[in-house]
């Protein structure tokens, strides 16, 4: 459960699917608290926060004028701002973002900033959704296993 909600933050790290896995983990236990129902809600909710995950970053970054060389960036920047702790995380996608779009010759720094903002914006989002479907996960595991 901790790594799932590891992986809300890095990139490398499916975090909601390996939360789901840690809940069919518990399933296999004695405790066994869920129905199949629930198992296939708690899945469902795994991939489809996932494959947003994937839309959430790139809507953002489009809808403030970016490309797919703003939205690389962005995720160059969150893996590099990685080894630079938390202020590393929320500003290397930013950085990255706005390094991607001045990299295309087409933008200026006014439209470079806007897509670095957008892109921003999207990964902050995309965080957000995997964080509260992990620690969902996770609360429900922690509660029935103590």
């Amino acid at each position: 459960m901790i790594v799932g909600i590891l992986g809300c933050f890095l990139p490398i790290i499916p975090g909601p699917p390996v939360s789901f896995i840690g809940i069919l983990l518990l399933e296999w236990t004695e405790k066994s608290p869920f129905d199949s129902d629930t198992l296939w809600l708690w899945g469902l909710i795994a991939a489809g926060v996932t494959a947003l995950d994937y839309v959430v970053p790139v809507y953002g970054t489009k809808k403030f004028g970016g490309t797919k060389r703003g939205v690389w960036g962005s995720t160059i920047g969150l893996i590099v701002g990685l080894f630079f702790g938390p202020l590393g995380i929320i500003l290397g996608p930013f950085i990255g973002a706005f390094l991607g779009e001045m990299s295309t010759g087409k933008s200026t720094n006014k439209e470079a900033l806007r897509a670095a903002f957008g892109a921003f914006v999207g990964f902050a989002v995309g965080v957000l959704i995997k964080l509260i479907a992990s620690g969902w996960m996770a609360w429900i595991f922690f509660t029935n296993i103590f």
